[in-house]
């Protein structure tokens, strides 16, 4: 019989191996590692060991009315993979620094919620077929938790630094804003920056357009609890933007290389926008060549993400263009820009935003 060993007779390098082999595990160790940081988040795990020390199994019990041996489980999971501290005597704490990243929603270093995602049972035989087909899946084939999902992951990022800190860097737009400005926000999604902004300034007059339905049924509900009147939704294209329409500004916030034809897009934004207007758009921090990309150690992550979700919305149709997560870097963004009749191409680079850039467009 012949042999099936793994060796030098295979020309396969042992050292080699074992190393491949502790990735892919190491992978799969991520996966699982997801699952229970999402549960963490789910289930206020974080939020009850944030400020509260070292606590025993039996404390986060009574802190959280969930069950000892469930919680005994997790807590090792978490402490196995640095997340969670163990103290000597089993006892589990959470440092300033997780409860950051973890715990504390309103802070711009706020990462769980990344994790909190939930997809159709028939996702990965749908997202298969779209290898196979060239058509990929829509925010709304993702299910109606999407947009909510998508919300939590970039919210915390908007809440910080849209009104405070990019609003007033902007030239002319914030003294806009306070006297009372028309604005358009393209591919809004639930309408986060939305709120904020009609929030602060109740002057302006704002509308939102998504071609996601979902998105839009969420974002009316945020308005109505919000009791803002200043808001309308439009469930429409961003190239079916009206010509008449007479944007004084318009923000395109982590969509424009989600979008099948954002060349369209583009031109439709031109013509609604109004000859002294200021087009913001916030887009993922990339570079034009891999090579340079290659240094971003979250690389494969952004690689993933945009065949799970990014390109795959921007190859929903069968004439998208599939920029991708990374497809809409500086030198695209501002040929496309140009290309589109503007002639000023600002780039805004802020400390506190390691992710994204944001362009500021002018004609």
């Amino acid at each position: 019989m012949e042999s099936t060993a793994i060796g030098p007779d295979h020309g396969v390098d042992p050292d080699a191996l074992a190393a491949i082999t502790f990735q892919v595990w190491n992978y799969k160790q991520g996966q699982m590692v997801s699952l229970m940081i999402q549960l963490g988040d789910r289930l206020g795990l974080y939020g009850a060991l944030d400020g509260a020390g070292a606590v025993s199994v039996d404390d986060l019990a009574r802190r959280t009315g969930l069950h000892p041996r469930w919680l005994l489980e997790w807590l090792r999971g978490q402490a196995a993979a640095r997340l969670v501290e163990r103290h000597p005597d089993d006892r589990y704490e959470l440092t300033p620094e997780a409860a950051l990243v973890l715990a504390r929603g309103e802070e711009v270093t706020f990462a769980a919620a990344a994790f909190d995602e939930a997809r159709p049972v028939d996702y990965v035989d749908r997202l298969s077929d779209a290898f196979r087909s060239g058509i990929g899946l829509t925010y709304d084939d993702l299910g109606r938790g999407c947009a909510h999902h998508v919300e939590r992951m970039l919210g915390p990022v908007t809440r910080a630094l849209l009104v405070p800190v990019v609003i007033p860097a902007l030239d002319g737009v914030e003294a806009k804003l306070e006297r009372g400005a028309i604005v358009a926000d393209v591919g809004c999604g639930a309408g986060l920056a939305l709120e904020l902004l009609a929030q602060a300034f109740p002057r302006s007059q704002f509308h939102g357009f998504d071609l996601s339905r979902h998105a839009i049924e969420t974002g009316r509900d945020r308005m109505a609890r919000a009791g803002l009147s200043n808001v309308e939704f439009h469930n429409d294209r961003a190239e079916d933007l009206s010509p008449d329409l007479g944007f004084d500004v318009v923000l395109t916030f982590d969509c424009m290389h989600d979008m099948t034809r954002p060349d369209r897009a583009i031109d439709a934004i031109r013509r609604s926008l109004k000859s002294d207007g200021t087009w913001l758009i916030k887009d993922i921090r990339s570079a034009p060549s891999f090579a340079d990309n290659m240094k971003n150690p979250m690389l494969a992550l952004m690689y993933a993400s945009s065949v799970a979700t990014c390109m795959s919305s921007a190859m929903s149709e069968p004439d998208g263009l599939g920029l991708g997560t990374l497809g809409f870097n500086p030198e695209v963004a501002e040929s496309m820009v140009r290309a589109g009749g503007f002639t000023r191409f600002r780039v805004h680079d802020f400390p506190a935003d390691r992710a994204n850039l944001y362009y500021e467009v002018r004609v």
